[in-house]
């Protein structure tokens, strides 16, 4: 059984390689985004999209932590860049419903393949419990980002008021 001080040295460990990783990771996305000649909230909701099909302009704010207005923004200078088509919610016309334009989908993953295939070589030494691990660890950090994003906007709001 391992003693506090190892614990506690394997705990700093974790989150500094957890922290290099969340900046290499950023490093990466603006390098990715500067090649496709968008910005990284371009990139982040064109992902988002590739991964929920469609959604509404809200939601894109929601997700990007953008305002309505930088969202609207983004969104004219996407379709006009012919990345999304977008049409008002039969349900709500006072809603505008999202979707990312398929055939443009391989050129925005083609500055991912090479990664894609080498994280595929990394996981395949894996045992099936490691990778689960994995993604409850990634599952949980996925809910705390969405909590202390609420949070900081929760607190914009009240500053602001």
């Amino acid at each position: 059984m391992p003693d506090q001080s190892s614990r506690a040295s394997a705990i700093a460990d974790l989150m500094r390689a957890g922290r290099e990783n969340s900046r290499l990771s950023m490093v990466f996305r603006y390098a990715i985004a500067e090649r496709l000649g968008l910005t990284v909230s371009d990139l982040e909701c064109l992902d988002y999209l590739a991964d929920v099909d469609s959604a509404t302009a809200g939601q894109i704010a929601e997700r990007t932590n953008l305002t309505t207005g930088a969202v609207t923004s983004m969104l004219r200078r996407l379709q006009q860049a012919g990345y999304l088509t977008t049409e008002r919610d039969p349900a709500d016309r006072r809603r505008v419903i999202v979707t990312i334009r398929p055939e443009r989908i391989p050129e925005l993953e083609r500055p991912y393949e090479r990664f894609a295939e080498r994280v595929g070589r990394l996981i395949e030494g894996y045992r099936v419990e490691e990778v689960m691990l994995l993604v409850r660890h990634f599952g949980r950090m996925q809910a705390m980002y969405l909590a202390e994003l609420d949070r900081l906007r929760d607190e914009d709001t009240t500053q602001s008021a």
